[in-house]
């Protein structure tokens, strides 16, 4: 049986009161299994990122129910809530927040020092990750010292460094040129053949397509859900 990861449940999210209410997403229903790839697509407003955020543990709904590996989170305290992000959910960004003065190697470690893992057990691990990204020649390398498409290498390395149930991607070829976007996506290719589940955002078709399944928001529903 697959097991499903993450599931969205009647799931609503308004922001303000009164008369100046604003429905970020309206009463969704989703549920991501293990090995999905899902784009989550629509225009600004759509309540595609709202989506993201809740599914990354940033926000919480204002009703309905969230359950990340069929348990529901949303009365979960923020420190239970800032363990699962680190311990259960990887994320990258269009911008790769690196730390400018740490290495490669220093950056991708940084989750497993929040978790406790061992000094020479996360460096053996975080010099696997940085392999696995094709950059075991780069580990010593700072941020200005790696091209953009580097840079958000290290930034998936260090989201997959505690082998997450979920992988969340927002937006992550925003800031890279066409060429650096293919190998990126083509990273994201071999990671989901790995067996990891990817849901990833984005406005552009040709990044969508890369991917198993979309959602597509409007007005904070998903009006088209389909299969590739």
């Amino acid at each position: 049986m697959i097991k499903k990861v993450a599931t969205l449940e009647k799931v609503s999210k308004t922001y303000g009161k009164d008369d100046l209410v604003v429905k970020a997403l309206d009463n969704v229903d989703l549920e991501i299994y293990r090995g999905d790839y899902l784009a989550v697509m629509g225009a600004s407003g759509s309540g595609k990122s709202t989506a993201m955020n809740i599914l990354g543990c940033l926000d919480r709904p204002s009703q309905g129910i969230y359950k990340l590996n069929g348990t529901p989170v949303e009365n979960l305290s923020d420190d239970e809530l800032a363990e699962l992000r680190n311990q259960k959910l990887g994320f990258v960004f269009q911008q790769f927040h690196l730390l400018s003065d740490a290495t490669a190697l220093e950056n991708v470690l940084l989750p497993m020092i929040y978790a406790g893992v061992d000094p020479k057990e996360r460096e053996e691990k975080a010099i696997n990750a940085l392999e696995k990204v094709g950059l075991s020649e780069r580990i010593n390398n700072r941020p200005n010292q790696l091209s953009g498409g580097q840079q958000q290498r290290v930034a998936i390395a260090r989201a997959i460094i505690n082998n997450p149930s979920l992988l969340l991607a927002d937006e992550p070829t925003g800031a890279l040129d066409s060429k650096t976007t293919e190998d990126v996506l083509d990273l994201f290719d071999k990671l989901h053949e790995t067996g990891i589940t990817i849901v990833l955002v984005t406005h552009e078709d040709e990044v969508a397509s890369r991917a198993k399944k979309i959602a597509k928001f409007k007005d904070g529903k998903i009006v088209d859900l389909k299969v590739i």
